[in-house]
């Protein structure tokens, strides 16, 4: 069976407390424990300042009573060895001239003597308030809080349950929702009867505090002078500093447990932790400050001609610091108003054209670019707005290089972002963040000639490339170096074109392919008439463009596409199939993408048993085909895929993978997760007069 790590330490803990009741301690672990007891009780006070409701500390009961019986396992050890070892005493010292007591450790005689301060009288009077203060202020209270709580409590409980049936029959919130707010009304309710109860305990330990000050006080005489033959007087200051110490050292911490006790019972009207409370509600009526410094100023008043023989400096400093604090938020105030009564004539237009509010919201722009209060000055027309001018030439090159319209960009100031930063999103979603430096430059290069370059470094957001952020006094230098030089507008427009790029088919909708289609039928009505909608719909129209663009293949010849379509669709309807006709129609605009100057496309190819195998497990249905490969092959040829490319990228070259016809589809199926900018090509896409230059293999 097993434990949790929690569990055995509270069972350890629990026996733990039993032992100290039975086997004497050492005084170094005395102590220890002691400064434990302390530091736990300081721990459960300020837990007790953050905690915005009373449930959200629902184990302070058990933990009330864990530590009341701590504490009287340690009054228990605290006695024993009082009365047992109290007259041993260290070298004589000018505080204590016939030594200091500490055969019980060291922290009890030194809360003794701070509070004893050279008077025993005057220590046991400051105990006595203490215990006085604990048992008839704090505990009392508390114990009286949790009383009208619980009971209170219980008997709302039964209204509450019927609000909770209103909601959920009327909708508002769902079962789940429904059971989690009964499970925190019953909390709520176990929660007070712990604390009335756990209050007894607390009341129970200041009383017996004040036996065990007493009971080791006259033990301590008695076994002074019978068994250590210490005189009276000698006897009576030992064990009366013994005795108040312990007393102290343990009614401190349980003053700050009934202290935390009444915190938490006082939570229930609290929305916030109580140095949020404190500070809002206080300063929310600015009116009290102004009395306060007129009643501080006129004291100071009398006790300068007179009347009263008041020191005036500390009434005319705080006089004036409440009136300062009191205008200032006084002030405030006035702000607020004036803007909520602005939000308010806002809200009231905004309810006028109700109906286009609600549209507006409900609608999600294709590609929205959110920059921090750092950028604005790039999208502000007012500012020059350089980022906005460069968006129409991406639009331009993505028509240009892909053939599809790229909708505008929709530009937002988010302050939630850092300064310097920006979130690229396709239809709300995030897709690209990164950061730049206003008014510097971003160099990029080897690592060895950046380090020469004063600046910060950072990762190009797009390739991820090392760069350094440098002053344009420098960018001659990084000129000199080698690097490329980049502003902060041509990398967030880099990024963007990029992310246009990959999410190219996601921007393709049937809105968008009605609109190239109805390009196309003004030049080539005949294509079109023959096509659409009777051999294809729209949509399986938008699934082939969808497909091409998906691996960067451009259409802007769209009569070819529709004409290669056209011409096979009479064999199927599968738009896989019809894709890779269109490839194949397109061959000489697939391979110029590729090619170098020598008209040469270097690439890997796959071992012909690879091939042979994944052609076996390709299974096609009328939702169209899928890979059924073992994973374990799958992952091995994935290895040797990642293999391979990784040694093109090595030689600067582009990764790409030259296959069989029949199996394009399923490879590159298979590799886009793990490589999605390995280039997948067949052989019938191979362009006439189109060199191939094998430079590996991949075989597994």
């Amino acid at each position: 069976m097993k434990f949790k790590a929690a569990d055995i330490a509270v069972a350890i803990v629990v026996v733990g407390i039993i032992l100290m009741l039975i086997v004497p301690l050492p005084p170094e672990l005395l102590d220890i424990l002691l400064t434990l007891n302390i530091a736990a009780s300081v721990i459960t006070i300020l837990i007790s300042i953050y905690i915005t409701n009373p449930l959200e500390f629902a184990v302070f009961p058990t933990m009330l009573l864990m530590a009341t019986l701590f504490r009287l396992a340690l009054d228990v050890s605290a006695t024993r060895m009082i009365l047992l070892y109290g007259n041993i005493k260290s070298e004589p010292t000018e505080a204590f001239p016939n030594g200091m007591p500490i055969g019980a450790g060291h922290v009890i005689p030194a809360f003794g003597q701070v509070v004893v301060g050279g008077n025993i009288v005057v220590g046991l009077i400051m105990f006595i308030i203490l215990i006085i203060i604990q048992f008839m202020v704090i505990t009392s209270g508390a114990e009286r809080i949790a009383q009208v709580a619980a009971r209170f409590t219980l008997d709302a409980m039964p209204g509450k349950q019927m609000a909770i049936d209103a909601d959920l029959h009327s909708g508002l919130i769902d079962a789940e929702g429904a059971k989690k707010r009964r499970r925190d009304i019953e909390r709520e309710a176990d929660f007070y009867g712990a604390m009335d109860g756990a209050g007894k305990f607390v009341k129970g330990d200041a009383m017996a505090a004040v036996v065990i000050m007493i009971v080791n006080l006259l033990g301590g005489l008695l076994v002074g002078i019978l068994y250590h033959h210490m005189t009276a007087s000698d006897a009576f200051n030992t064990y009366a500093i013994l005795s108040i110490g312990n007393g102290l050292v343990t009614t401190l911490p349980a003053f700050l447990m009934s202290t935390s006790m009444g915190m938490v019972v006082t939570r229930a009207a609290s929305e916030a932790n109580l140095g949020e409370d404190v500070v809002k509600q206080v300063a929310a009526q600015p009116m009290a400050l102004k009395v306060a410094a007129g009643f501080m100023i006129l004291l100071a008043f009398l006790g300068i001609v007179g009347l009263f023989a008041l020191p005036w400096l500390p009434f005319i400093l705080l006089g004036i610091t409440f009136g300062v604090m009191g205008s200032k938020l006084d002030k405030k105030a006035a702000e607020v108003i004036v803007q909520a009564g602005q939000q308010q004539e806002a809200q009231k237009q905004e309810q006028t054209k109700k109906p286009e509010s609600v549209v507006q919201l409900m609608q999600v722009d294709p590609i929205s670019l959110e920059v921090g209060r750092g950028l604005l000055s790039l999208v502000d027309p007012n500012q020059g707005a350089k980022l906005l001018e460069r968006v129409t030439s991406i639009r331009r090159h993505i028509a240009m290089e892909l053939g599809i319209v790229v909708p505008g960009v929709r530009f937002r100031d988010n302050l939630q972002l850092k300064p310097n930063a920006y979130t690229i999103k396709i239809k709300e979603i995030e897709v690209a963040t990164g950061e730049v430096m206003v008014n510097q430059f971003l160099a990029i290069g080897p690592e060895d000639k950046l380090k020469n370059l004063r600046g910060t470094k950072t990762l190009d957001p797009t390739y991820g490339m090392p760069g350094v952020w440098i002053s344009p006094e420098q960018r001659g230098e990084a000129e000199r170096l080698g690097c490329m030089i980049f502003d902060p507008v041509s990398v967030i427009a880099t990024q963007l074109t990029e992310v246009v790029r990959t999410h190219s088919a996601d921007l393709l909708g049937r809105q968008e392919v009605q609109a190239l289609v109805d390009t196309v039928k003004k030049t080539h009505p005949a294509v079109v008439k023959e096509l659409v909608p009777d051999q294809l719909s729209l949509g399986e129209i938008q699934k082939i463009l969808q497909n091409l663009v998906k691996e960067r293949v451009s259409i802007r010849d769209l009569v070819t596409i529709l004409e290669t379509s056209a011409d096979n669709v009479h064999m199927t309807k599968d738009t896989e199939v019809l894709t890779e006709c269109v490839r194949v129609a397109l061959s000489r605009v697939i391979c110029k993408e590729y090619m170098n100057n020598e008209g040469v496309i270097n690439v890997i190819t796959l071992d012909p048993q690879i091939e042979q195998m994944i052609a076996q497990s390709i299974q096609r249905t009328e939702m169209g085909s899928f890979l059924a490969l073992d994973p374990n092959i799958g992952q091995v040829i994935l290895q040797a895929v990642g293999q391979e490319v990784q040694k093109l990228q090595d030689r600067g070259l582009q990764p790409i993978l030259l296959v069989a016809p029949q199996i394009r589809p399923a490879v590159k199926k298979l590799t886009d997760r793990s490589f999605p900018n390995l280039v997948v090509l067949s052989w019938n896409e191979i362009a006439p007069r189109v060199n191939v230059n094998p430079v590996g293999m991949v075989t597994a």
